[in-house]
């Protein structure tokens, strides 16, 4: 997920949570205002009417009847359902639908408004749910006053007329929300824009800079100051860095240019004394020593390539099989002044691949079967291989007494020699096969196989078949 999709989500959230936090509430209040409204107005209507209504109105139904339609003409008319005028005890005197016979009692336990309006001399409206109509209707009672309680007026009104209010505000508030939370949207998307470009700007930098371009620079990268100054320092970065490699390049010119010119001095006298020697014993150990100089002028061919390589930003391809059995062949000799064999097993004839450098893959390989043959016991089995298509290794396996569970985890460590190791060497063969390893991202790992000895495991990522491997 992006930088700019993170803080968009996040201001959106923000935004979001306080629209619904203010909304809600105020729709909910809204609505209680409306229907404390339309009760407020019904109630008045009520008392208004008992007010018109004395003791000798209510002795003539004729007279009601007449009283209460010229009071509510005009007032609230359409949205006034029933009419209900009753005596002191509650009897019905007049019924708008007329539905109530005259007389009957209609202060009833389902009607308390009435009761409350009589009894107490209380005007009250509320609003309730009618069995009779099984719905929510808005009632309200007054009572009607002359001297005494002498009756009460009850009104009937519509509520649909406040749930459709309810429903229109609500809506709108839904409307209004929607569209701040749209704008905010867009407003989050161009700060989010504003904040992402320059750290985007800097990654572009530093992709090319690892690339190879050792001339990449972020530059002036507008922003808040903490980015203006990780991009000046990733710029000083890039600075060091391209001054490294460029020393780094000059001293690998300057070696091998170096290097080369005893080599081959060594290289023509050795040649020269070869062919003047007549003792066959001096001869050979002369051609051995001419091969180690052939040997040694590859290596650094290899390593200026590997520089190369690596300073273009190269992904380097090795192939173990092919390693491994140059490695065996080039130790063979010495193998055997010292009676001991080196196999080949299991190997292709071509790979598998791993993305190392081949001289380095050398190095680790060369330090490994130093190592075995060393302190180990014939014979040294090298093998590679792929696990599940997931990591290629290469192994060197020893016969000898192995290596102490204690001593195991430090024998990788520079200059580190374990307490049954014999006289000579200096402790740096395993630091180095390891760090050369970790280079290239893997991992060695020493193991105590049945059978004894010791098995060395280099794990690399593999790689695809090239043919420059």
């Amino acid at each position: 997920m992006t930088l700019r999709t993170r803080l968009t989500l996040a201001f959106v959230y923000i935004l979001a949570t306080i629209i619904v936090a203010l909304t809600i509430p105020l729709a909910i209040n809204l609505s209680r205002r409306a229907t404390a409204e339309f009760e407020r107005d019904t109630l008045i209507v009520a008392q208004t009417l008992a007010a018109v209504l004395n003791a000798e109105d209510l002795a003539s139904r004729r007279e009601v009847r007449r009283v209460v339609r010229s009071s509510i003409a005009g007032e609230l008319t359409d949205s006034i359902e029933r009419i209900v005028i009753v005596d002191a005890g509650g009897g019905v005197l007049w019924d708008s639908d007329g539905e109530e016979p005259i007389g009957s009692d209609f202060a009833t336990a389902a009607r308390p408004e009435v009761r409350s309006a009589l009894l107490d001399g209380l005007p009250t409206a509320t609003v309730r749910f009618s069995e009779e109509e099984g719905r929510d209707i808005m009632v309200a009672a007054a009572p009607i006053i002359d001297q005494t309680i002498v009756g009460a007026v009850r009104l009937t009104r519509r509520i649909d007329d406040v749930g459709d209010a309810i429903r229109r505000t609500t809506l709108g508030l839904i409307v209004i929300g929607g569209a701040g939370l749209l704008a905010g949207v867009v407003i989050a998307f161009a700060l989010a824009g504003s904040l992402a470009r320059p750290i985007q700007q800097l990654a572009g930098a530093a992709r090319r800079l690892g690339a190879g371009d050792l001339r990449a620079r972020a530059g002036e990268v507008p922003g808040t100051s903490e980015i203006t100054a990780l991009a000046r320092s990733f710029d000083e970065m890039a600075d060091r860095v391209e001054r490294t490699v460029r020393a780094q390049r000059e001293f690998v010119a300057n070696a091998s240019h170096q290097l080369r010119t005893p080599l081959t001095g060594l290289k023509l006298q050795l040649e020269s004394a070869i062919a003047d020697s007549a003792d066959p014993a001096v001869r050979e150990r002369l051609q051995a020593a001419d091969r180690e100089v052939d040997r040694l002028a590859q290596i650094v061919e290899r390593l200026l390539a590997a520089a190369r390589e690596v300073e273009e930003g190269v992904a380097t391809h090795a192939d173990l099989g092919r390693t491994a059995r140059e490695a065996a062949d080039r130790w063979a000799e010495r193998a055997g002044r010292v009676n001991a064999v080196i196999t080949v097993a299991g190997l292709p004839g071509d790979g598998p691949h791993a993305i190392a450098n081949p001289a380095d893959l050398d190095q680790i390989l060369d330090n490994l079967i130093d190592n075995a043959i060393a302190h180990g016991a014939s014979p040294v089995e090298l093998s590679a291989g792929v696990d599940d298509r997931r990591v290629a290794w290469v192994s060197v396996r020893d016969h000898g007494p192995g290596i102490p569970e204690d001593d195991r985890e430090r024998v990788t460590e520079r200059f580190y020699r374990g307490r049954g190791a014999g006289p000579g060497g200096s402790g740096l063969g395993l630091a180095i096969a390891r760090e050369l390893t970790e280079k290239w991202g893997g991992s060695l790992a020493i193991e105590q196989p049945d059978g004894g000895g010791t098995r060395i495991v280099v794990r690399l990522r593999p790689a695809p078949a090239s043919p420059a491997s």
